[in-house]
């Protein structure tokens, strides 16, 4: 099994930054796609970014697109989220998520074909 634990939310102004750091266990992190994740309350959870196991490739929502940059260093078994000109709307519980490589088109957006996911991390962005 894949224990996902983040850290550095928190509370932070318009137009700020937050880094959020997501640390995996087990043998095989190189082989998962990360992804991040958000819900703000009353919503339904929505897909922010992600990235393949060897970094070669990532993809962002258009709602934060130029702004975040997901990274991930798998001698350190982490991912992390850089986020910069942050928003009230951004506002919401970040979510780290692991998944297995899948044989179809486009799934890293999909919340329901990932495997393992953290605790959640709260960010909060004051206007």
């Amino acid at each position: 099994q894949v224990q996902l634990v983040e850290s550095g939310g928190g509370l932070v102004q318009a137009g700020g930054s937050l880094r959020l750091s997501c640390a995996a266990s087990g043998r095989t992190f190189s082989s998962y796609v990360m992804g991040w994740f958000r819900q703000a309350p009353g919503k339904e959870r929505e897909f922010v970014a992600a990235i393949a196991g060897n970094a070669g490739n990532t993809y962002y929502s258009d709602s934060v697109k130029g702004r975040f940059t997901i990274s991930r260093d798998n001698a350190k078994n982490t991912v992390y989220l850089q986020m910069n000109s942050l928003k009230s709307e951004d506002t919401a519980v970040y979510y780290c998520a692991a998944g297995l490589p899948r044989p179809y088109s486009s799934w890293w957006t999909l919340s329901q074909l990932y495997d393992y996911w953290g605790q959640g991390t709260q960010v909060t962005v004051s206007s």
